[in-house]
């Protein structure tokens, strides 16, 4: 067995603060979704995932990959949003044995009206407080941490999306 590598007083420093940031940020990006849109992140991710398919469905199964959730959470998540009238669900055309989540427009106006919001409170806690070479820098480290997290092509390169088609991007 090899010996324990201890953090060193500076790794130990950054590893808090990263910890900070990822307890932080998404308590402040869950509530201001909740309180602008009455939506969770994970909500908002479906409904994002799903503006941003060139027809506003995708499989249930693809979904679920896309936006980092279980198909049973997601499957409870698109009840609820069902219920709402801002999904519905289908059966795949090409199968006919899965399951489509379909954006509706009243789910695509929720959305855009939602969007807005939530990329200024994006903006305003992430890229603002960066400079342009830190913005590189993130998107290098948090690549480079997602290989050692998810194999490729198992989690996208964000599943919080700050934006989505609705935002008029």
């Amino acid at each position: 067995m090899e010996p324990t590598r201890w953090l060193t007083d500076g790794e130990q420093e950054i590893w808090r603060r990263t910890l900070a940031v990822l307890t932080l940020l998404p308590n402040e990006l869950e509530g201001q979704l909740q309180r602008d849109a009455d939506l969770t992140r994970f909500g908002y991710g479906v409904l994002a995932m799903l503006s941003e398919a060139p027809t506003r469905s995708r499989r249930m199964s693809e979904l679920a990959a896309l936006v980092n959730g279980s198909q049973s959470r997601l499957s409870h998540l698109v009840g609820r949003l069902e219920r709402r009238g801002w999904v519905r669900r289908e059966r795949a055309d090409d199968d006919g044995r899965g399951c489509v989540a379909v954006l509706t427009d009243a789910g695509y106006a929720h959305l855009a009206a939602a969007a807005p919001g939530h990329v200024a409170l994006v903006r305003s806690l992430v890229f603002d407080a960066l400079t342009p070479t830190q913005v590189t820098q993130l998107g290098e480290i948090t690549a480079a941490l997602l290989t050692r997290l998810a194999p490729p092509g198992d989690c996208p390169a964000s599943s919080d999306h700050g934006g989505s088609n609705a935002d008029g991007r």
